[in-house]
């Protein structure tokens, strides 16, 4: 598959890196640092303007797909309208898919969404997936990263296990954990486990839970203590990512909800759009206004400016002056586990939700979601099968499917099963899977 990028920030150095072993990547890029690193890759790396249909033109033949990730919203979405009428001008050439990374809410009001009619078949806004991941995850003190398949019949959480947590020690069979729900994974350290009933969980472990949402609610007792009635969550930074997370919160019954941004105008503009919440113009770094906000209060602390620095520093007084539970912003991907190593409880990317969107694209047919966790170690996919998917009419038990994968969930209809070895997978299920990164390949072959 022969894939144009353009642009080579974090978002696109990651989808090259992540496409490159099996791809035919080329990457458009004007800035000479950012290529010099992209072409660290092996792939071919132009400089020049991805925009530009004379230098489109030349390399257009034969692509696949175009994804334009620079950071400006309109040279992403000239760049896939571009690619597209260039393509139609040649008939001979084959269809080429568009995807574009746009922030501004003017051209996007969900994290992905179609614009066809103006030549992006994807439009994706990186900074809305992350603001919808952190509300989703707010509920529950102990989870650091949610997801939905199925359209929201199935739900992943992930929960890190403390060192004070009562799980400590006992057996995965001993969890009281619903019919309906499947712990399909243990990160602990540099190890990832598939666990059976006699696993022992320790601490720092982080369990990765799949199951009916309505059953997964209940896991607040399992994994740590219910949130209170009025959740008190502070925002620092009311950028793009800040104004998207006030907005969803500020929707929430249970929210008690603070901001801090150090822009005035900005406070201002944002007062008059959100009803509930209190807006302060001041420093999220600033001790004496940390503390006469009473952060130790705080259930949740959200450091989301544009400085992944800040954002480090802001987390982490807010850890020191007693917040419950503090996440960071973090653009640069190689700071997501530093974050975490030094004591924030949950480090978040924009990135992830464009990659992700991409490999969907890549990998092939019948994928309908796919997510990664823990730094791309594994992923969780939904497939839907199909009658030529070598999966479908066997029992489950004599399936050859590969070591390091797990088949989680099940949707039929409007059934949600937890399948056993005699299960037979048919037409049109939706199978949720997770994988280690090594396997992928192997489990995508079931579902050709």
């Amino acid at each position: 598959m022969k894939v144009i990028i353009i642009g080579a920030g974090e978002v696109g150095y990651h989808i090259a890196k992540a496409l490159s072993p099996k791809n035919d990547v080329v990457i458009i890029e004007k800035n000479g640092e950012a290529a010099r690193r992209a072409d660290e890759l092996d792939i071919l790396v132009i400089e020049g303007n991805g925009a530009n249909a004379e230098v489109l033109s030349k390399i257009l033949q034969d692509t696949d797909l175009l994804v334009a990730v620079t950071g400006i919203d309109e040279v992403n979405i000239v760049a896939c309208m571009t690619a597209k009428l260039i393509a139609r001008s040649r008939p001979e050439w084959k269809e080429i898919k568009t995807i574009a990374r746009v922030s501004n809410p003017d051209y996007i009001d969900s994290p992905v969404t179609s614009r066809a009619q103006v030549g992006v078949d994807l439009m994706i806004c990186p900074e809305l997936a992350l603001a919808s991941e952190v509300a989703e995850i707010l509920s529950s003190p102990s989870a650091i990263d949610a997801e939905m398949f199925a359209e929201g019949k199935v739900r992943m959480t992930e929960y890190a296990i403390s060192p004070k947590s009562k799980l400590v020690g006992k057996q995965m069979q001993d969890l009281k954990l619903a019919e309906c729900c499947i712990v399909s994974a243990v990160f602990r350290e540099h190890e990832i486990i598939i666990p059976h009933g006699d696993d022992v969980i320790k601490a720092n472990d982080h369990m990765v839970v799949v199951g009916k949402p309505e059953a997964m609610e209940s896991l607040g007792n399992v994994f740590g203590s219910q949130v209170p009635h009025r959740n008190k969550v502070l925002i620092i930074g009311c950028g793009i990512v800040g104004f998207y997370l006030a907005k969803l919160i500020d929707k929430e019954e249970n929210a008690e909800l603070k901001i801090i941004e150090y822009r005035k105008n900005r406070c201002i503009e944002v007062a008059e759009m959100l009803e509930n919440a209190l807006i302060l113009n001041g420093d999220g770094t600033d001790l004496n206004l940390l503390r006469e906000e009473n952060i130790e209060n705080m259930d949740v602390v959200i450091a989301v400016t544009d400085s992944d620095e800040k954002n480090l520093l802001c987390a982490l007084l807010g850890k020191q002056l007693g917040a419950k539970k503090v996440i960071a912003r973090a653009d640069r991907s190689d700071y997501l586990p530093l974050f975490e190593m030094v004591g924030i409880d949950m480090a978040v990317s924009p990135r992830e939700a464009t990659v992700n969107e991409v490999l969907k694209l890549t990998m092939g047919r019948g994928i309908q979601t796919l997510t990664t966790i823990e730094g791309e170690r594994a992923e969780i996919i939904e497939y839907t099968a199909s009658e030529s998917s070598k999966i479908v009419g066997k029992p489950l038990n004599k399936v050859k499917f590969p070591r390091g994968a797990l088949i989680n969930m099940v949707v039929r209809g409007k059934d949600t099963i937890i399948p056993r070895g005699d299960f037979v997978i048919e037409n049109e299920d939706r199978v949720v899977i997770f994988s280690m990164a090594s396997a992928i390949s192997e489990i995508d072959k079931f579902f050709r």
